[in-house]
């Protein structure tokens, strides 16, 4: 079965033996998988396989000028895709595996296709069992863009996949939620001589990239697309992460202004709110943790916008997160769904 072909698809893929086995083949035959990461599902594709990946941006309805992350086991992996800098292998012995992608000089091997025209590439190596099994099984550098159409919320389980993308993507290695939520840091360390350059906040911090390497870190907006070059890294884009409902940013504290007559909106705060709040009228409020913490904040945010995004609500609110350490990428990823990134 092809992506396009209509209604009936095959079962999920199970993140068993069998299972890998079958997305390896798939993946070496020149096919489109979904394959789970401990931060997103991936839309997976050899990407020394140039047709591939073209369908990869086709499904997803990618242009072509925002670039792929190439996943590989680690360093042993990727070293023949990329240069790796004494910075680069500093980060990845200390990050890796984990949610930690690194811009680098890239290789001939890789296509310009794969990084938007640009000379450097952006790396990682994921931590999830499943992911990694399929990579040791196939044997491939896997270009693993988020398994949802471009600009939509990120999908943390096999049926977001679905949900998006229903027989286009008939195959979908199903690994349970994502343990992170959200997309991996993402560091530009491709200039031996200058400072690491936090270009998207996530899971790793840049005070912990910052201990890491005993160097401040930078954080930089992203240089914009030339007409000879895209995007220096993915997830860039003013509007990203964005549900179709019309999603607004609150000051911690503040409440939702009331909505038009006879409609609802919802509020989504990062703690439960005091059982003696006043609560404003026509408001449902959600939460996503009872305490506060945001890495349970995270591990949940991108399942609760797309349940809400589903329910008919005239606007969703969202109070901004604490603007230190994971709540820092908490809110590029807000600012970026109010399209305000």
């Amino acid at each position: 079965m092809r992506p396009g072909d209509a209604d009936e698809f095959p079962p999920f893929l199970q993140a068993k033996p069998e299972g890998v086995a079958r997305a390896a083949e798939l993946l070496q035959s020149g096919e489109i998988v979904a394959l789970p990461t401990e931060t997103v599902y991936g839309l997976a594709a050899n990407a020394l396989d140039e047709r591939a990946v073209r369908l990869v941006f086709s499904i997803k309805g990618r242009p072509l000028l925002d670039p792929l992350i190439v996943h590989g086991l680690g360093v042993e992996f990727l070293q023949d895709l990329a240069e790796f800098t004494p910075m680069a292998r500093e980060l990845a012995a200390a990050c890796w595996p984990g949610p930690l992608t690194l811009v680098l000089p890239k290789r001939a091997v890789v296509s310009p296709l794969v990084t938007a025209g640009r000379e450097t590439v952006a790396v990682r190596a994921p931590a999830h069992s499943a992911m990694r099994a399929v990579l040791t099984a196939c044997q491939l550098p896997l270009a693993a863009p988020s398994a949802n159409p471009f600009g939509y919320i990120s999908p943390t389980c096999a049926d977001h996949v679905r949900a998006s993308f229903g027989g286009r993507v008939p195959w979908i290695l199903d690994g349970g939620s994502c343990p992170v939520g959200v997309e991996s840091t993402i560091v530009d360390v491709s200039n031996p001589a200058g400072p690491p350059q936090v270009l998207r906040p996530g899971p790793i911090t840049a005070e912990a990239l910052t201990r890491i390497l005993g160097r401040p870190v930078e954080s930089r907006k992203a240089p914009a697309p030339s007409a000879t070059a895209g995007m220096a890294a993915p997830g860039l884009f003013a509007r990203h992460y964005s549900p179709r409902t019309p999603l607004g940013l609150l000051e911690p504290g503040a409440q939702p202004a009331p909505p038009s007559e006879g409609r609802r909106v919802a509020w989504v705060r990062f703690h439960r709110p005091a059982p003696e709040s006043a609560l404003p009228a026509h408001t449902a409020v959600f939460w996503l943790s009872e305490s506060g913490d945001l890495a349970q904040a995270a591990q949940g945010l991108y399942e609760l916008l797309r349940r809400l995004d589903t329910a008919g609500f005239e606007k969703i609110w969202c109070e901004a997160a604490p603007s230190t350490g994971l709540g820092v990428a908490l809110n590029d990823r807000l600012r970026r769904a109010a399209g305000q990134g």
